[in-house]
């Protein structure tokens, strides 16, 4: 029997990393069913993750004015209802989404919620000594909740597109560089998701005096700005590109890595979403958890040392902090992360 859904609305409406991750899943969507229609409701900025998905549209969720509290969700549930959708996928499942999902089975449109495995998340947190094995990704959780919708996806499928094409102020920004290109992106949400600086420093100095590669260095906010300017400044191939371009335009830059190196945060899986090949460095998370950039594999993703801390992971979001394990990043030697880039270039 044909399925009868046309339009899907996706809600994801925070945060960057995980909105990010839904790009590689629609893009498998759209490939495997070409006449489904799409629209993701998220924050105005994530919405720009989906600037190269022509067939994507965007309904932007002011949740901080205009459909702030239960009066503006409902106004956003009507805005929705009136793109004539048919389901509604909600890779969420937060209290704003549980609302939204009220409202369409008042409106008598069928729905879908993610299973975030919470239980199993707590399992393998816990603080005990533990042998610990993969849960379900992410990307696992998102395309099971087209599944029951009726669309199930193979996360394996190829895909194939073109890379967007450089912003013109980057190309003149950047001249004649025909080196590869590294990103790097030490910062993080939390701070125990951050390699020190000092030892990313000898990452870069490193792979600095590699003259065939020019390493670019990716943050947010003044803050950060502050510190990767100084850095950028004292090695002859390495810029930092905080606060010189807009956020869609860093999105190409990145697509047009060779290779990006990342804590485990938002910028891994932008890189992953135009299938760039990322090093994800890990401190008190792990990508057991299901958070590791898509299709990445494990000997890309560095990990302290696992016999000295044995109670990692500690945190699912970084956000939990443990006695005893503020140094865990220091476990893991520049010269492992440095291997590591050069294997992969």
């Amino acid at each position: 029997m044909k399925n009868s859904t046309q339009h899907i609305a996706i809600i994801r409406l925070s945060a960057l990393g995980d909105v990010a991750m839904l790009v590689p899943v629609l893009r498998r969507l759209l490939q495997q069913y070409p006449d489904l229609k799409v629209t993701v409701v998220t924050k105005p900025f994530f919405g720009k993750l989906f600037q190269d998905l022509p067939q994507v549209n965007v309904l932007v969720a002011e949740v901080k004015t205009e459909h702030k509290g239960i009066m503006g969700l409902w106004s956003l549930a009507k805005e929705i209802k009136a793109l004539d959708v048919d389901a509604v996928a909600d890779v969420h499942d937060v209290l704003r989404s549980k609302m939204l999902r009220f409202f369409f089975f008042l409106y008598g449109i069928k729905s879908a919620s993610i299973d975030k495995g919470r239980a199993e998340k707590k399992a393998l947190t816990q603080l005990a000594p533990k042998t610990i094995t993969p849960l379900k990704t992410t990307q696992q959780r998102y395309a099971a909740v087209f599944e029951q919708l009726g669309f199930p996806i193979d996360l394996d499928q190829e895909i194939s597109f073109e890379k967007p094409q450089l912003p013109k102020q980057f190309q003149e920004y950047i001249g004649q560089n025909v080196k590869k290109w590294i990103g790097i992106a030490p910062f993080a949400a939390h701070e125990t998701k951050m390699y020190p600086l000092d030892l990313m420093e000898e990452v870069i100095v490193a792979l600095n005096e590699e003259n065939n590669l020019h390493i670019f260095l990716f943050g947010g906010g003044n803050q950060e700005r502050q510190l990767l300017e100084p850095l950028a400044e004292k090695y002859e191939n390495v810029s930092s590109l905080v606060g010189i371009f807009a956020f869609a335009e860093e999105l190409h830059i990145i697509a047009n890595l060779d290779l990006m190196i990342s804590m485990d945060s938002g910028n891994g899986h932008m890189a992953a979403m135009y299938q760039v090949p990322v090093i994800s460095i890990w401190g008190n998370t792990h990508p057991y958890a299901g958070f590791a950039p898509f299709q990445q594999t494990p000997a890309q993703q560095i990990l302290p040392d696992l016999t000295q801390y044995p109670f990692l992971p500690t945190s699912i979001y970084g956000n939990k902090e443990v006695s005893g394990y503020e140094d865990v990043m220091k476990s893991i030697p520049p010269r492992e992360i440095i291997e590591k880039a050069k294997s992969y270039l």
